[in-house]
């Protein structure tokens, strides 16, 4: 088929020793990664209190949708400069470190967002 050589031509197959079939299971295991990482980073910085009682907790799906856009345009980057078919998302080891760690000492989430911006 004609997308198929398209495709392969575009991504290099041939020098890479791939296959289309391969490519497509690799591409399966990266999307359930990310679909993983798209439903726990939300649900673990939502849980974030917040120093303002009125306010409530971080936003689930603010949080879904920033992390949506960061993973796609880190992996539309990584695919298309580097011609390397990797997934690139946010870390989920740092979502609990700022949640459980820096937000829960009474500064709340609001100040973990400006310790780390400060930090960085």
């Amino acid at each position: 088929m004609f997308y198929k050589k398209t495709i392969s031509k575009f991504f290099k197959f041939d020098s890479l020793n791939a296959t289309f079939k391969k490519e497509i299971i690799g591409g399966l295991t990266t999307f359930l990664a990310m679909v993983y990482i798209l439903s726990v980073q939300p649900s673990i910085l939502s849980s974030a209190p917040s120093i303002n009682v009125n306010n409530g907790n971080m936003q689930f799906g603010g949080i879904f949708i920033s992390t949506a856009i960061a993973a796609f345009i880190g992996t539309v980057i990584m695919g298309l400069s580097a011609n390397m078919p990797v997934g690139l998302a946010p870390s989920m080891g740092l979502n609990a470190v700022f949640t459980f760690n820096i937000a829960n000492n009474g500064i709340g989430y609001e100040g973990a967002l400006i310790a780390v911006i400060t930090y960085f």
